[in-house]
This record gives structure tokens, C-alpha cells and sequence, in this order.
């Protein structure tokens, strides 16, 4: 029975009260009116009562489970974390801890939920016959405040059809708050109102965008949907116009003073900013003395500052094929911090000098100041090292220096191989696109000696600073990169298995190991699809301030150092660096502030890395989509990347594109879905279609709404 209190004024009510009544209601929840009903709480004193429910909620001590209901914590464990919907109306919640599993929410669980909500997920106790334990799913933050849609006119109410499909609550647009918007156009919509289990989601027509066939639209589109900071707010601007653009005398006395050295910088054709820049000596004992410095953030972005909370809130730079938007203002990012050619640049320099097998002797970490001779791209360094040519641009001093780089490169990767290092060997689309925004090409992208080069000396670079910050018990934001588990292993050995190949499965796992499977398979048919699967196998490196080591490149401690322009936990680690310089150690005062600031600056920086790869790699197969569309009924080689239960993937020789080939569009049979086969096989004809297999398929429909290419099965 509900208790009633007598009424009083609500400054009478205590939160102990508000916590008794709850308790009152054997786990049952309650709304605001509710409350205020039960404990006898004038209308005047309702907005102190939701107060007073929000600062209980923000202690935890009581749950607000929807946008109207309150309760107590279930008894039981707690588990956080990010929802991650499916188109079908189900979803899962991806814990922060990444110790747990992915935890299955059904479409009871999911009503009031969307796309990237933060949740926690309270499991309370079993019940005494061994019951099931009672869940109940609480909002911690909502991700999205806006979300772009494909604009329906209805009778009473228009409407927002997400153009996310995992976003599978329909928006309710009032006829007064439409702006304008004409049927199935895209459109900007802010959520007003979000889901309920018994309340549609409500929301107002922010912009009109536009056609949906419109290729000049994809960028927007993509950075509303994942709420990309675009604009940097004024304050950060004026910030930015404020730091000086020359270096003072006074600043090059306090660092090492490298300008006498031959650096230069190797980068893409397209690229804007510049983090690093190299030089080297080969010394006469066969001994090399290698500079690795990198643009030094940390003297310009100072911790407190306007630029870096945005810098913290941005995470990384995010690269789509037409345009890039920075971590940093471009007075910083393409300016005074990127290594420009013959310019003064204030770098953190890792100086190491390696024996003649390639393996690091000494490290040296300093402040400097360089002055770059060149800058360089990939396609010249080629030139000199592959083609033997001398370009115009690159002096003589500058292409001995490429051909001692080029000798250490091969030694120091030569042994990271032999102390077990993965090296996954997988062509990477090139996207080439018209002044429209649409695709004019995709060819594959060129990896040789210069990009192996700078990728080793960044790697040792790396490494380097870590094990120094480690040897000193300096806290640091590693980058770490988790072994496989058990079960991913398995089903990889037994993939090789029916392959033809062995896997020891009783030997320790090191990533040497796998690495042996690659060179096995190198250059044979199922090169392909056994680098793509053991890829799938592994889990995703992140942001930690533990050190719990990078498997796939077999090392003990790792972090990054080299692109502090571009990335966050560069900078974390620039400036950790400079505590320790300064001072030989950190105090204890010093390390505990790190050590409480790194837990949530790790999650966050994991976090703003996967939603930039997630949005890099959307526009590109938006514009997949659209390439595709004019090549309706024409026939092309592929092979099988992928094989589900309702069909297989099947990724273009020609185009690195994938479609998919439905069961309906197979040979007529009844098909089983061997899993960890990757099989589909025919129970009749026995015909089976394997990851790997060689294919030739016709397009049969290239639809940008489901961001879908169907292929129907030639032979």
C-alpha cells in the first residue's frame, strides 16, 4: 500500500523523505507528479522538488530511468557504457569496461533508447528459484541532440525518417515546426523530445539540406549525424590570433638548437600539416644517429587554456576525401606548430642512436628548435629510392640522407619482424574525386620503402619515449593493444584448418605467431582473406593509463608521441614528457594529479577516435554508393569478403567496393550457414560458398537510402 505524507512545504521534505517514499513503492518507479502527489507537495514547490530529484540522481542514489521516471538503484551489479543500436530494432550495450562482453538488449530494452546513448545497465539479483535477473536500463547521457532524416509530409504531424538506420525511432515533426521542408528532402532536425515507452519522439526542422542525391552534401551530412565540431568557437580564435608567429631569442635559449641539421618531413600529396620531421647521420662505425622531432603543441596549447578544452572535446582530426577538420585552429595546425620548409619550428626531439643490427642503443628527449629543408612526399621519396632519379626538389644531401634511411628502415624492421610484430598486408583504396564531389576513381593506394621508413622511425619514436616515462614511473597515456581472446583464436585455427593450414594452438600466443600464418599464405589465393580474418580476430587498440603493453606490435610499452597537431593523447604525452625533463621525476603531487585526470581523458580520447574513423569511413562508402549507381547491370570480378546467414560479401577486384549477394540471389537451395566454416552450403546441390571464393557478379542496384550495393551471382 502507498504511504501518503501529510502536506508541508516542500523545504520540509528531505531527500531522505523523497528516498523513503521510493522505497514504499516495492520497486516500482515514479514520476515527478507522482512524487509530488505522494509526498503531499504543493504545485509552487515542484520545480524545487525536480531539483533536489537531480541532484539525487547525480549521486547515484536514485535512477532517473526515462525521460520522466525515478526509482531506486536496483540491488546488483552496475555495468556502463555506450548503446550500439541494429537497424533491426535490437541493440547492445558496449561496456566501458572492455574486460565484459557485449551485453544483448532486446526490443523491449531498447524502447526509450537511441544510437550511442550512454547507459548503465543495473542487473539486480537473481531471483530465489534462479529466476532471471531483473534489468532496468538508465539514460546517463543522450548522444545525439540532432539528427538528419529524410523529411515525410503526413495529416496531423510530419515526420523525420532517420537517415541512420540504427536511429529507428521516427521523429514527430509539428505542421508549425516543419521549416519550410518539402517531401523527401534531407533535413536537420533538433530532437525536442526524446522516445518513450508510452511518447514518440518529438523534435523541429533546424535546415533544410537539400536532395539526398546531392554528392556535395555528404560531408554536412555526415558531420551532423555524428556531431562533429566544425566552427571553433570565437574565444578559441581569438586565442589562436594571439600566440606569436615568430620565435623569440629568449625561447631558443632554453632549448637545443637543432637548425644545422638536414630535417625534412615525408608526407602525402595532399597533406596540410606537418607533426614531424627527420634527420639522421650514418656514422662511420656502421652506427646510425636518428632525430625524430615532432611540432611541439604543447608550448602553444597550454592546459586550462580555450584551445585546449576544444582540442579535448574534438579528440583527433577527422579526414574526409575533399576536406579535414582539425583538432587545432589552422593558425596553429597548418601555421606556427605544422613543420613548414624553411622555417624556425619549436619541436620535442627523440634523438637514438642505433648499433649496425638496427637495435636501439640510447635514447635522448629534449626541446628543440629546428629549421626543415624540404618537404617531401611519398611519391618523391619512391623516386629516389625505387627509381633511382634525383627529382629538382630533393638536393643531393638530402637523397644520401633517404638512402641511409632507407638501409636503417630495413634493419630495425627486420628486427621487429624476427621479435614477433604483425604486419598485416592489405590494399588500401585510394578515393580520387571530381570538383562535384563525386568519385572519379578508386585505385590502390601505393605503400613502399618511404612510407615503411617514416612508419619504423615514428614506431621507434614511440616506444622510445615510452619505455623512458616507464623506467621513470611516470604516469602515461598509453597506447595499448589487447591479445585476442580465446574463442577468436579458435575459430580462426579452425578456418585455417579447412584452408590446409595448421595452428598451434598449444604454443604460447605472441603475435609472432600469426605473423608465420602470413607469410605462409603470402602470394597464394586465401592471402587476402586470411589477413582480412585475422584483422576481424583481433580487438581494437585504445587510449589506457595502464600499460598493458601493443600486441600486434610486440611490444611491452607503447604510446604516441609523433602527432600531437593532430591527436589529443599526444599532447597528454608531450606534456607528461616535460614534467619529467624538468624535473628527472614527477612529485607525488604531480603524479596523483595525472593519475586522476588520465582514466577519463583515456576514455574520452578512445572514444572521439572511433566515432572519426566510423564518420571517415561512412563518407567513403557514401561515395561507393553513388560510383555505383550508374554501373547498374554491368558484370565484375570479385571474391567473397565476408559470409552470413543471409547472404556473402562479396568486395570488387576492380574498385575495393563490396556488395552483397542475398540468398535469393544464389543458385536455388536451401542453404546452411556454417559459421566457423564461413561457409554457406547447399543442402541439395552441396554447392558451397566460402570466404575467399573467386566470384564474377552483376550489379543489380546501388541504393544510397540503405546504404546498400546488391550483386546477384554470374559464376
Amino acid at each position: 500500500m502507498t504511504r501518503r505524507f501529510r502536506r508541508k512545504e516542500f523545504s520540509d521534505i528531505s531527500s531522505t523523505e523523497i528516498l523513503a517514499f521510493l522505497k514504499t513503492q516495492e520497486g516500482q518507479t515514479a514520476t515527478l507528479t507522482e512524487l509530488a502527489q505522494g509526498l503531499n507537495i504543493p504545485s509552487d514547490g515542484r520545480k524545487e522538488l525536480r531539483q533536489t530529484l537531480r541532484s539525487l540522481a547525480e549521486e547515484r542514489k536514485l535512477v532517473k530511468f526515462d525521460r520522466r521516471r525515478y526509482g531506486l538503484p536496483p540491488r546488483g551489479k552496475v555495468v556502463e557504457g555506450r548503446f550500439q543500436a541494429h537497424r533491426e530494432g535490437f541493440g547492445f550495450l558496449i561496456p566501458d569496461d572492455p574486460g565484459l562482453p557485449d551485453i544483448f538488449l532486446g526490443k523491449k530494452d531498447v524502447r526509450d533508447l537511441m544510437h550511442r546513448d550512454r547507459l548503465a545497465l543495473h542487473l539486480g539479483k537473481k531471483g530465489r528459484r534462479g529466476e532471471a535477473a531483473e534489468r532496468k536500463v538508465e539514460v546517463l547521457e543522450r548522444a545525439s541532440r540532432r539528427l538528419v532524416g529524410y523529411f515525410r509530409e503526413g495529416a496531423k504531424h510530419d515526420f523525420v525518417f532517420p537517415e541512420d538506420l540504427r536511429q529507428f525511432h521516427d521523429l514527430r515533426i509539428p505542421k508549425k515546426s516543419a521549416g519550410g521542408a518539402k517531401e523527401n528532402q534531407l533535413v536537420l532536425a533538433e530532437i525536442t523530445r526524446y522516445p518513450t515507452s508510452t511518447e514518440a519522439a518529438e523534435g523541429r526542422i533546424l535546415k533544410v539540406l537539400g536532395d539526398p542525391d546531392d554528392p556535395r552534401l555528404d560531408a554536412e551530412i555526415i558531420i551532423y549525424k555524428y556531431d562533429l565540431p566544425e566552427a571553433f568557437p570565437e574565444k578559441v580564435l581569438a586565442e589562436a590570433a594571439a600566440l606569436p608567429e615568430t620565435i623569440s631569442r629568449e625561447t631558443i635559449s632554453r632549448r637545443r638548437d637543432l637548425r644545422n641539421l638536414n630535417f625534412f618531413t615525408v608526407d602525402g600529396e595532399k597533406a596540410r600539416d606537418f607533426d614531424d620531421a627527420v634527420a639522421l647521420k650514418r656514422l662511420k662505425n656502421g652506427k646510425y644517429k636518428l632525430w625524430v622531432s615532432i611540432a611541439d603543441v604543447s608550448h602553444y596549447v597550454r592546459e586550462g587554456s580555450a584551445l585546449d578544452a576544444e582540442a579535448y572535446r574534438r579528440g583527433t582530426s577527422v579526414y574526409f576525401p575533399e576536406r579535414a577538420l582539425p583538432m587545432l585552429p589552422p593558425q596553429l595546425s597548418n601555421e606556427i606548430c605544422s613543420l613548414n620548409p624553411k622555417e624556425d619550428r619549436l619541436t620535442m626531439t627523440a634523438e637514438m642512436d642505433f648499433d649496425e643490427d638496427g637495435s636501439l642503443r640510447k635514447g635522448d628527449f629534449f626541446p628543440s628548435v629546428i629549421h626543415g629543408q624540404a618537404r617531401l612526399t611519398y611519391t618523391l621519396v619512391k623516386r629516389v629510392l625505387e627509381e633511382k632519379s634525383q627529382p629538382a626538389r630533393v638536393s643531393p644531401a638530402i637523397a644520401k640522407d633517404l638512402q641511409a634511411m632507407a638501409d636503417l628502415c630495413r634493419l630495425i624492421r627486420a628486427r621487429r619482424m624476427a621479435k614477433g610484430s604483425i604486419d598485416f598486408d592489405l590494399p588500401e583504396p585510394e578515393v580520387i574525386l571530381d570538383v562535384q564531389g563525386r568519385i572519379e576513381e578508386i585505385v590502390r593506394a601505393d605503400r613502399h620503402i618511404g612510407h615503411q621508413m617514416i612508419e619504423e622511425f615514428m614506431v621507434a619514436a614511440n616506444e622510445a619515449v615510452a619505455r623512458f616515462l616507464a623506467e621513470r614511473e611516470a604516469p602515461a597515456l598509453n597506447r595499448v593493444h589487447e591479445p585476442p581472446e580465446a574463442a577468436k583464436i579458435e575459430a580462426f585455427a579452425e578456418f585455417l584448418a579447412h584452408l590446409g593450414y595448421s595452428f598451434p594452438m598449444k604454443e604460447k600466443i605472441r603475435p609472432g605467431v600469426f605473423q608465420r600464418v602470413l607469410n605462409g599464405v603470402r602470394g597464394k589465393a586465401e592471402e587476402k582473406p586470411v589477413n582480412y580474418l585475422l584483422l576481424r580476430s583481433m580487438k581494437q587498440a585504445r587510449y589506457l593509463e595502464k600499460a598493458l603493453g601493443h600486441f600486434a606490435l610486440g611490444k611491452k610499452h607503447y604510446l604516441h608521441f609523433t602527432s600531437p597537431i593532430r591527436r589529443y593523447p599526444d599532447l597528454i604525452v608531450h606534456r607528461i614528457l616535460k614534467e619529467v625533463l624538468e624535473s628527472g621525476s614527477l612529485n607525488e603531487k604531480r603524479k596523483n594529479r595525472w593519475i586522476s585526470k588520465l582514466p577519463s581523458m583515456a576514455v574520452q580520447s578512445s572514444e572521439r577516435e572511433r566515432i572519426a574513423m566510423e564518420a571517415e569511413r561512412e563518407i567513403v562508402d557514401r561515395k561507393k554508393v553513388q560510383f555505383m549507381r550508374d554501373k547498374v547491370g554491368e558484370e565484375f570480378n570479385g571474391y567473397i569478403s565476408a559470409v552470413v546467414a543471409f547472404g556473402v560479401f562479396v568486395e570488387l577486384e576492380e574498385f575495393f567496393i563490396e556488395g552483397l549477394v542475398h540468398l535469393t540471389r544464389l543458385p536455388r537451395d536451401r542453404y546452411r550457414f556454417l559459421e566457423t566454416k564461413h561457409t554457406l552450403q547447399g543442402e541439395h546441390t552441396r554447392k558451397t560458398f566460402r570466404l575467399g571464393d573467386r566470384v564474377r557478379v552483376r550489379v543489380d542496384a546501388a541504393s544510397p537510402e540503405r546504404k546498400r550495393i546488391d550483386f546477384s551471382l554470374v559464376q
